[in-house]
C-alpha cells in the first residue's frame, strides 16, 4: 500500500467524525495559539520595559533617595522609570538618619574638578497630581518634572518644536513649560501650543516648546509629561524639599561606570557614608538595568510559554483519547481488512497519519490564531511575534500527533482478524 493510499485512508477515517475531529483540533489550536501568544506577550513585555530604559538616555545615572543602604545598588529601581523615586523600605542593618539629595549634591557631582566622568548632573523635582487647564479644558498630567536644562539631553528629551528652558529662566524662576504630545493634544487640540498659558495649581505656564513623540504603551505614557524650571516648580508647586531624584550624564558610554564610582564618592563625602553607616541613596546604571531586565524578563517568557505548553499535552492526551475510541469502533473494519491481505504497517501507517493530520491541521490553526492575537494590545502591551516560537509550536504539535498517536496506532495493527471479526 502506497504513502498516498494510507492517507487517503486517514482522510476518510477522520471526515467519517467530522465533529469528534473538529473537537480534537481544537484542543491542538489552543494549544499552539497560546504558546505563540504568550510567548509574544513575554517577549512584548521585554521590550517595551528595555525601551523606557533607553528613555533615561544612553549614557545617564540615575541617583535616588533610599534608606534600606546599599551604596549605588540597582535595587527598587523600576519606580525611577515610571516617575517614582521616593523612599524604599527600611532595611535592619546599620544605618543613619537618610539625608535627602539637594541641589548642592547635584552641584558637587556636575563639579569637573570632583567628577571628571560626568558631563552634567540635573536635580529632578516630581508632581504626579498636577492637573493643567487651558480655556475650559483640563488635563491630569502624568509627570510634572521641575529641573536643569542638562535634563533634557541626560533624559533623552528630544524637542519637536519651539525650545528649551535655559539657565536663566531657572535662576530667576520664570514661568515657562515644554509640554509632551499627549498634554499638548489633550489641551489644545489641533491647535499650536506654543506661546499659549496653561495654569497648573493656579499658576500661569508659557509653553516654550513640544517634546518630540516618544510612544510606548503600560505603566505610563511616557508622552504625558511637562517639564519647567526646577525653581518655578518648588517655589510654585512641590516646596522646598528634597530632591525626588538627580539625573546624571556621562561624558560618555565608556565612562559611565567611572561616573558611577565618581558619583558614590562625592555623595558617600558629603552624606557621611563610612564605616558601618549604610548609604542613604541609590544609583541605577542603565546598562546594569538592562542586563537584569533581559535576564529577568527570558525567565518570564520561557514560564510562559511552559505553561501555555500545558495545554498542547492537554491537546495530546485528547489525540490518545479519540483514537482509543476511533480503533475500538472500527475493530471489525480493521479485521475485514487483515483478512483481505492488509499488512500491519498499512494499518499502523493510516492510524498514524489521522492522528498527525489531526495534530497538522490544529497547528496550523493554531499558529494562525496566535499571530492573529498578538495583533491586539494585551493588557498594556502590544505583543511581539518571535518567529521560533512558531517553529517550535508548531513542532512540537506535530511530534504529539506522532507520540500520542503511536498507541493507539499499534493496538489497532496488533489486533488478529479473527478476534476483530467476531467483535460487536
Amino acid at each position: 500500500m502506497t504513502y498516498t493510499e494510507i492517507l487517503r485512508f486517514a482522510l476518510r477515517g477522520l471526515s467519517a467524525n467530522k465533529l469528534r475531529s473538529g473537537l480534537t483540533t481544537l484542543g491542538i489550536l489552543i494549544g499552539v495559539g497560546a504558546v505563540i501568544l504568550l510567548v509574544a506577550v513575554g517577549n512584548g513585555s521585554s521590550l517595551q520595559i528595555q525601551k523606557n530604559i533607553q528613555r533615561l538616555g544612553a549614557n545617564s545615572l540615575t541617583v535616588l533617595k533610599s534608606t534600606s543602604g546599599g551604596g549605588g545598588g540597582g535595587g527598587g529601581g523600576f519606580r525611577a522609570l515610571f516617575g517614582g523615586g521616593g523612599q524604599t523600605q527600611q532595611s535592619n542593618g546599620p544605618r543613619t538618619q537618610a539625608h535627602d539629595l539637594t541641589v548642592e549634591d547635584a552641584k558637587a557631582l556636575a563639579d569637573p574638578s570632583g567628577a571628571p566622568s560626568v558631563k552634567s548632573a540635573s536635580p529632578v523635582v516630581n508632581d504626579q497630581s498636577a492637573t493643567a487647564t487651558y480655556q475650559g479644558s483640563s488635563h491630569a498630567i502624568g509627570q510634572l518634572v521641575g529641573t536643569y536644562p542638562g535634563y533634557f539631553e541626560a533624559a533623552n528629551k528630544i524637542l519637536n518644536t519651539g525650545t528649551a528652558f535655559t539657565m536663566d529662566d531657572v535662576t530667576n524662576a520664570r514661568k515657562v513649560m515644554v509640554i509632551g504630545t499627549t498634554v499638548g493634544t489633550a489641551l489644545f487640540g489641533t491647535t499650536d501650543p506654543l506661546g499659549k498659558q496653561v495654569t497648573v495649581a493656579g499658576v500661569p505656564f508659557t509653553v516654550v516648546g513640544v517634546l518630540k513623540t516618544q510612544g510606548g504603551s503600560g505603566f505610563q505614557d511616557p508622552d504625558d509629561v511637562a517639564i519647567a524650571p526646577l525653581s518655578t516648580v518648588q517655589q510654585s508647586l512641590t516646596g522646598f524639599s528634597g530632591l525626588n531624584q538627580i539625573v546624571v550624564q556621562a561624558t560618555g558610554s565608556t565612562t559611565v561606570d567611572s561616573a558611577q564610582s565618581e558619583v558614590t564618592a562625592i555623595l558617600n563625602q558629603r552624606h557621611g557614608i563610612g564605616g558601618s553607616v549604610t548609604a542613604d541613596f541609590q544609583i541605577l546604571n542603565q546598562a546594569q538595568l538592562q542586563s537584569t531586565v533581559a535576564s529577568s524578563s527570558q525567565t518570564f517568557t520561557v514560564l510562559l510559554g511552559a505553561v501555555a505548553a500545558i495545554s498542547l499535552l492537554v491537546g495530546g492526551i485528547g489525540i490518545t483519547n479519540i483514537m482509543l475510541v476511533t480503533v475500538t469502533e472500527r475493530t471489525r473494519e480493521i479485521g475485514i481488512r487483515k483478512a483481505i491481505g492488509a499488512p500491519k504497517g498499512a494499518i499502523l501507517g493510516q492510524f498514524i497519519a489521522e492522528a498527525t493530520v489531526l495534530s497538522l491541521v490544529g497547528g496550523i490553526l493554531g499558529v494562525a490564531a496566535g499571530v492573529a492575537g498578538s495583533q491586539f494590545t494585551i493588557v498594556g502591551v502590544t505583543p511581539v511575534i518571535v518567529p521560533s516560537s512558531i517553529v517550535l509550536a508548531l513542532g512540537v504539535s506535530v511530534a504529539i500527533g506522532l507520540f500520542f498517536g503511536s498507541y493507539p496506532a499499534n493496538r489497532a495493527a496488533k489486533l488478529r482478524p479473527i478476534e476483530a471479526l467476531r467483535h460487536e
